[in-house]
């Protein structure tokens, strides 16, 4: 109704418009007087439509950070046995790839280890979660020092400076929080107990104020080899053990008493990890064997 009036409207105005003119301005009028009575149209979203709007990921959870605990043990007055000989398992460079196998072998033979460690080796979550878990594990697991910078791979220069050197292995102390003033120097076996200082030239001037300051140095009397690049142990779980039985009838540093080197990366995959289970499986078959941490070593500064 209300679109024939309009139009009606709209031809009254024309009667007085020349004949030409008329059409135009008829079929103008027209178009306009259709549109004049509609109404626009929204569209209004359904359940469907909201649907389908993406919904907004939830914020990430954030990460609490790990801190280094500071453990201080009370040790215990150590009784050696004389009818026995003390092996000291020995695992060098970590916190790394291979670290937590160690110590899952251990734990499962029921055998104790030290682990030297770099400070930082240690500056990442999964670092700090391992060290503070080998703390935690006193007696069976301890936590000894092994620089901070591991020299940089760079031994010469590490050792002929040994203001830097020093102040290396001070910062790996406080970073790590190690709890016993324990040091193994990297690429060089040296020692340095209560009234013994062995070393060679290269290490003599660092480990005089290593000593000055109350601190042990350990070195080692086997070493359990590994590959260069890959990292993966040379000789059997038979030939380490082998070695071993030599250095403790009699050509070790100290009578009875047997450190072991080796480093926690090479037993990260399940075939070599097998391997560090195997060898301690050989030594426990002699039962005048026993594994100790580090801290009980004959002659140490506490």
């Amino acid at each position: 109704m209300a679109t024939f009036v309009a139009q009606s409207t709209c031809m009254l105005s024309l009667k007085r418009v020349p004949p030409i003119l008329c059409s135009l301005t008829l079929l103008i009028l027209a178009a306009g007087c259709n549109t004049a009575g509609t109404t626009a149209v929204v569209k209004k979203e359904g359940p469907a439509e909201v649907a389908k709007q993406p919904t907004p990921a939830p914020a990430p959870a954030p990460v609490a950070p790990v801190d280094l605990v500071d453990h201080k043990f009370d040790r215990q007055p150590f009784t050696y046995d004389s009818t026995k000989k003390y092996i000291y398992l020995t695992f060098d460079d970590g916190p790394m790839g291979g670290t937590k196998d160690c110590m899952d072998v251990c734990r499962q033979l029921g055998v104790k280890a030290t682990f030297f460690m770099v400070g930082r080796h240690a500056a990442d979550k999964w670092g700090k979660i391992l060290v503070n878990e080998i703390k935690q594990s006193y007696p069976q697991f301890l936590l000894a020092n092994h620089s901070y910078t591991h020299a940089n791979e760079h031994y010469k220069f590490f050792y002929q400076h040994p203001d830097f050197s020093e102040a290396d292995f001070l910062k790996a102390q406080d970073s790590l929080h190690v709890p016993y003033k324990i040091i193994r120097l990297p690429g060089n076996s040296a020692w340095v107990r209560k009234g013994e200082d062995k070393s060679s030239h290269l290490v003599s001037a660092v480990c005089k104020r290593l000593d000055s300051t109350g601190y042990n140095v350990i070195g080692w009397d086997e070493e359990w080899n590994f590959t260069r690049g890959q990292s993966f142990p040379v000789q059997s779980p038979a030939k380490i053990a082998s070695q071993m039985d030599y250095a403790a009838s009699g050509h070790s540093h100290l009578k009875n008493h047997v450190v072991l080197l080796s480093h926690d990366r090479m037993f990260r995959t399940p075939a070599y990890k097998d391997s560090l289970t195997k060898f301690i499986t050989i030594m426990k078959q002699n039962p005048n064997y026993v594994f100790e941490t580090i801290d009980n070593y004959p002659g140490l500064k506490f």
